[in-house]
């Protein structure tokens, strides 16, 4: 790597080096960045903080399929299941799901935390 050092006026010693040169050491940190996110969501996903999601879960909830069911049938729960984990009745979460009721705040809270989803992935 070519490069010249050189001494502003104030004493300040600065590294000038081609715009090539430059570039490389800018993608290399970029890279660097990258490789940290990875591993620092690595270690989220060992200790259980993330989780993947396969790509049929995240189509069906673009494609504006209710996320309530689309949560619970990933997590392998019934209806009832869901009904009882979050202290609400089973008709209610059908409601839901079906689109006919958006749910009081509280439901949507219990049955986030029953999903083990943040209530943002509900609503």
């Amino acid at each position: 790597m070519n490069h010249q050092i050189i001494t502003t006026p104030a004493g300040e010693r600065l590294a000038v080096l081609p715009e090539a040169d430059y570039l490389a050491l800018m993608a290399a940190h970029d890279d660097a960045a990258d490789i940290a996110a990875v591993h620092r969501f690595r270690g989220r996903l060992a200790s259980g903080e993330e989780e993947l999601i396969p790509s049929d879960v995240v189509d069906r909830l673009l494609s504006g399929e209710s996320p309530v069911r689309v949560w619970r049938e990933f997590r392998g729960m019934s209806a009832r299941a869901l009904a009882a984990a979050a202290s609400i009745s089973a008709p209610y979460v059908s409601e839901i799901e079906a689109g006919k009721k958006d749910g009081s705040i509280t439901a949507m809270k219990s049955i986030a935390a029953a999903l083990r989803v943040s209530l943002d992935d509900l609503v």
